[in-house]
């Protein structure tokens, strides 16, 4: 990846998103490159979620994997989960209506569901 970002369009294609494209680009990269960082895991603190969780990621995601998702099975709070077929890393971008749809119809329940 740190050569597309170097020689190819990569840095171009993460500017659209960002407006410091190098900073944004090194902290992604020395985080993920960091021996430490295969070891890291925030599952331990799953179990202090008390709140509905909407979760949404494309099926075509370079950057996640469904297993993130997976992990949300052990919170103990109620979990709306949507994997949006074809659809990559931004499915806000990729696929607006079917997210902005997600994000309705969950505050529509929290908010039914909350009598108010």
């Amino acid at each position: 990846m740190l050569a597309e970002y170097e020689t190819g369009d990569l840095r171009m294609r993460l500017a659209r998103h960002h407006d410091n494209v190098d900073t944004a680009f090194r902290g992604w990269i020395d985080t993920w490159l960091d021996p430490g960082f295969r070891h890291w895991d925030f599952t331990e603190y799953l179990d202090y979620i008390r709140v509905p969780i909407l979760a949404i990621q494309g099926e075509d995601d370079r950057y996640g994997t469904l297993a993130q998702l997976d992990a949300l099975d052990e919170v103990m709070c109620p979990v709306d989960k949507l994997v949006l077929p074809n659809c990559g890393h931004d499915p806000y971008l990729d696929q607006p209506e079917a997210v902005l749809a997600a994000i309705s119809g969950f505050v529509e329940r929290l908010v039914r569901s909350e009598g108010m």
